[in-house]
């Protein structure tokens, strides 16, 4: 009998990006940069990717599974999505299964006209919502949480759609940028601690959102700002508004941007995401300091600590592992022998600077240790005559709920298992993490205030920022209320 095909996902150790998204307002061939915005984005999501926009007369809207350069080519957006203005989405499915009733953007004609909506991160009650509206009668298209906020926005009271869509706002938890558009404005909203990112930029006379600068940087775009958290802002031909939908309070950016998920070249919260990621090697090599004769990232998100910890120490840095860069989710035989195969879809070992040397391996994170365990052995297999590893970043010991894709805490090495123990399971000569303080100091902070973290950082510490109303089985305290619209000068 033949072994059923299933797939299997060379990143399945990985921690996975969230979502890229994209709007801009202004401008004849809005679709066209949307889609050149999408492609810088790419990274935060390659399941599936969708632009919507309008004409003056009517939405248009197109949604597809894989990525943006395999379904909207240059000219192509601008003739099939006509309009002024445009919203993209990259997908990676934190909710919902990756089916095209789930690819964003969503669309929904509500009452006060056409409403086409994108969103990076996880609302932390969504089930909860959703259970509620549908016992109310609402009926879903999709397992998206996205849809949430867009039946919330349709029942919410407000003369103006930004009072109705703020109300809505105000009834949901979790981390969350979202861009959306109606027939004459481009609004986007971000949580109240800034979990997810969004900013705002600016184009001849054109304004535009995304979640990185690297998006601005593709179409030629310039920074303004970001969007605050807790603000929602509202674009149009006029300008742009800004009005607050919560109290202010002190943000608390996911610091798992400069860790991993965003482009090593756009710059977040003022700080190069690059330059962060050198410094915490640099620290690295300070803490868990290792005598070997070349150092070896495991591309590509180990390479800019890699790089830090080598210029700290004067150790070569080597590319002793190479990256295929055009391998997603292969269906293969579930066999044993294909198994341990998969880890070569996506990382070979470089012999010539491996053979007969005392290797350090740099990577971002250690999730599972699966795919760790397997690129050790290769790299072994390559004549290394020692292995050793070392984390950029603190061991994670709890799961998030913010729009990451991590497992549970059962499934975390760390939370499981000591460093020595781990140690054992790798099979490494030496294991080592960079501590907690020691991130905050490449994010250019003096210390972590325990009682009110500069950044979220809960994988590493447990601290969550927003009650997490799902996970825990909790109702929210009665129905939240829009308590306040401030525009802010």
């Amino acid at each position: 009998m033949n072994n059923p095909t299933c797939e299997f996902d060379p990143n399945e150790d990985r921690i996975r990006e969230e979502c890229g998204v994209f709007g801009i307002l202004g401008t004849d061939n809005a679709a066209s940069l949307t889609a050149l915005g999408l492609h810088a984005l790419q990274h935060r999501g390659q399941e599936a990717c969708g632009i919507a926009s309008y004409d003056g007369e009517k939405f248009h809207t197109e949604r597809h599974l894989g990525m943006v350069g395999d379904n909207f080519t240059s000219e192509a957006p601008s003739r099939r999505l006509k309009g002024h203005i445009s919203i993209g989405h990259n997908r990676y499915s934190t909710t919902g299964q990756t089916t095209l009733r789930n690819v964003q953007p969503l669309f929904s004609e509500l009452h006060s006209g056409g409403f086409a909506i994108a969103h990076n991160g996880h609302l932390t009650n969504a089930y909860y919502l959703r259970e509620r509206l549908a016992k109310s009668g609402a009926i879903f298209q999709s397992t998206s949480d996205t849809e949430v906020l867009i039946h919330l926005i349709a029942r919410s009271r407000g003369k103006e759609f930004i009072e109705r869509f703020i109300a809505a706002l105000c009834q949901i938890d979790g981390g969350y940028a979202f861009v959306g558009m109606t027939e004459d404005a481009l609004i986007g909203a971000r949580d109240r601690v800034g979990i997810r990112p969004l900013l705002i930029g600016r184009i001849d006379n054109s304004h535009t959102l995304a979640s990185e600068t690297c998006a601005f940087d593709m179409i030629g775009a310039e920074f303004i700002r970001e969007v605050e958290p807790g603000e929602v802002v509202v674009i149009n031909v006029d300008g742009i508004r800004s009005f607050r939908a919560f109290p202010q309070t002190p943000p608390r950016p996911c610091i798992f941007e400069f860790v991993y998920f965003a482009r090593p070249d756009s710059i977040v919260g003022g700080k190069s995401v690059y330059e962060v990621r050198k410094r915490m090697g640099q620290r690295l090599a300070h803490e868990a300091p290792v005598d070997v004769d070349v150092i070896v990232p495991v591309p590509d998100s180990g390479v800019s600590a890699a790089l830090g910890f080598a210029q700290e120490t004067g150790i070569p840095f080597e590319f002793g592992i190479i990256r295929n860069h055009y391998v997603g989710r292969t269906f293969i035989q579930p066999t044993q022998q294909t198994r341990d195969m998969g880890v070569r879809l996506k990382h070979s070992a470089n012999r010539t600077k491996i053979e007969g040397k005392r290797v350090l391996l740099i990577d971002d994170s250690i999730v599972r240790g699966t795919t760790s365990s397997k690129i050790i052995r290769m790299v072994k297999a390559a004549g290394a005559t020692e292995v050793h590893f070392r984390s950029a970043s603190p061991p994670i010991i709890h799961p998030d709920h913010y729009g990451i894709d991590m497992p549970t805490r059962d499934k975390l090495i760390a939370a499981n298992y000591t460093v020595d123990q781990m140690m054992d399971m790798l099979e490494v000569h030496s294991l080592g993490f960079l501590s907690i303080e020691g991130l905050y100091w490449a994010m250019g902070e003096d210390h972590r205030r325990e009682n009110a973290p500069q950044y979220t950082d809960h994988c590493f510490t447990g601290h969550y920022p927003t009650p997490l109303i799902d996970k825990d089985h909790q109702l929210a305290d009665g129905d939240k209320q829009l308590s306040f619209l401030v525009e802010v000068a």
